[in-house]
């Protein structure tokens, strides 16, 4: 037998904010089976995490070793490449934030999206030249601006606003362990058999996400509460585009995400082209070694985060740490080409993304409390990562054509050091203007 207080959670009406919600009528719910229902979704959710993390990105920082090591692409032309998604994806936030926002087909969104991504990878891997590789690029970011936002309207819309902090921490702890696991196969794979089964390893995990989303059962998912609109003052209808835009607040994040990125996207491809120079025929199992020491700091330090938010530290503190560990890394980089030391400083992006990954979700789910545009959120959010990640490896790449690697580095440390006193200086701390507020939910 369930608990009472269990089974009257079970039967409590949809405007209560459990994750849990009775069927349309208000029927009774036979509570064992609604509380079976609702832990398998939330196990879906977990895998949909660990599947997607090496879906979403594509092939990542790979794509760069594969061109400059076996297509012997110039740094330009590679930078060109890796900014063709990232401008495809900022291209497509919005709109996806809006769907996202707009429609109760979620699931289908994370599907669809991942195979997309799959279908694209084989594009690359198959036709490797400019406008291919280019095209291929532009299909793997339009899909994947569609999967963050999916992801965070399905945890919010799950579990609720209270459970959030926990949840996010949880889900960027799969996410990573999915990275770390991918990482190991990539790095497997491209060392034994070519890189180009780095391209299909994508696809497996594409067609296993899209399997899993099923485990969610749809009847679960608050979809007004899914995008921030759960407010009892919230007269249902989201608030305008254009008033979004007039929050200072959420420009000065906007802007700080931006910076962030443009800061740090770059770093690890360039590292990788470092390798791929330096050290030929070791280069894509030292950048797996790369990627899987900072999932193991990025899984212990999403945890963390969480933890520490449930501990009531506000965002803004979490997230300087975050910022002030860019510069140091990027004036790491310049003065190294050992495997060895790439490995070591690439521990510091565990800490920096690993933050990044569990508090800009939670700033953005501050910032939108009860305007019914948190998933329009997440889509400016991605928009910015976007434009930051495009400047980075864009600007990054003609950079160290024309100077040089390390001045590349130290160019993407100063952005960094920008970042830091930006967001230091401007942007508020949201959790206690969130936790202060009438419309707050009381624990």
């Amino acid at each position: 037998m369930l608990p009472d207080s269990l089974v009257r959670r079970v039967n409590e009406q949809p405007g209560e904010d459990t994750g849990i919600r009775s069927t349309a009528g208000k029927q009774a719910l036979n509570p064992e089976a609604a509380v079976d229902r609702h832990t398998l979704s939330l196990r879906g959710l977990d895998g949909i995490n660990l599947l997607m993390a090496d879906v979403r990105d594509g092939v990542g920082p790979f794509l760069s070793v594969f061109l400059k090591a076996s297509r012997h692409w110039d740094p330009g032309a590679i930078g060109l490449a890796m900014g063709a998604s990232s401008i495809a994806a900022a291209l497509c936030q919005v709109p996806a934030g809006l769907l996202v926002d707009g429609t109760h087909a979620k699931r289908l969104l994370i599907a669809g999206s991942g195979l997309m991504v799959g279908v694209g990878c084989l594009v690359i891997v198959a036709v490797p030249r400019f406008w291919a590789v280019i095209a291929a690029q532009a299909v793997l970011g339009s899909a994947s601006a569609v999967i963050p936002p999916a992801i965070a309207a399905l945890s919010l819309g799950l579990v609720g606003r209270r459970l959030l902090d926990a949840r996010i921490s949880r889900n960027e702890g799969f996410n990573h362990a999915g990275n770390l696991s991918a990482a190991v196969l990539a790095g497997t794979l491209g060392h034994y058999f070519g890189t180009n089964w780095i391209f299909y390893l994508v696809c497996a995990f594409a067609l296993a996400s899209a399997a899993i989303v099923a485990l969610i059962d749809p009847k679960a998912i608050d979809h007004e509460q899914a995008r921030g609109g759960e407010d009892p003052n919230h007269n249902g209808e989201p608030i305008r585009f254009r008033e979004l835009l007039r929050r200072r607040d959420l420009m000065i994040f906007l802007a700080s995400v931006v910076l962030f990125h443009f800061g740090n996207a770059a770093m690890l491809p360039m590292a990788g082209q470092v390798l791929a120079q330096t050290h030929p025929g070791s280069d894509t199992i030292a950048l797996s070694a790369c990627i899987i020491a900072a999932q193991f700091v990025m899984v212990g330090v999403a945890w963390g985060v969480g933890q520490a938010s449930a501990r009531g530290i506000g965002r803004k503190p979490i997230f300087l740490v975050a910022l002030a560990v860019l510069p140091v890394r990027g004036l790491l980089f310049s003065v190294t080409v050992s495997p060895y030391a790439v490995v070591g400083i690439q521990l510091l992006d565990g800490v920096a993304a690993g933050i990044f990954g569990v508090i800009s979700v939670l700033i953005a789910s501050d910032l939108m409390r009860g305007t019914g545009r948190f998933n329009l959120a997440q889509g400016l959010m991605a928009l910015a990562v976007g434009v930051g990640a495009t400047l980075s490896n864009a600007t990054a790449g003609f950079v160290v054509q024309w100077f040089g690697y390390a001045d590349g580095f130290l160019y993407l440390a100063a952005i960094a050091g920008c970042a830091l006193v930006f967001f230091a200086l401007l942007m508020p701390e949201t959790k206690a203007t969130a936790d202060a507020s009438p419309r707050a939910e009381v624990a």
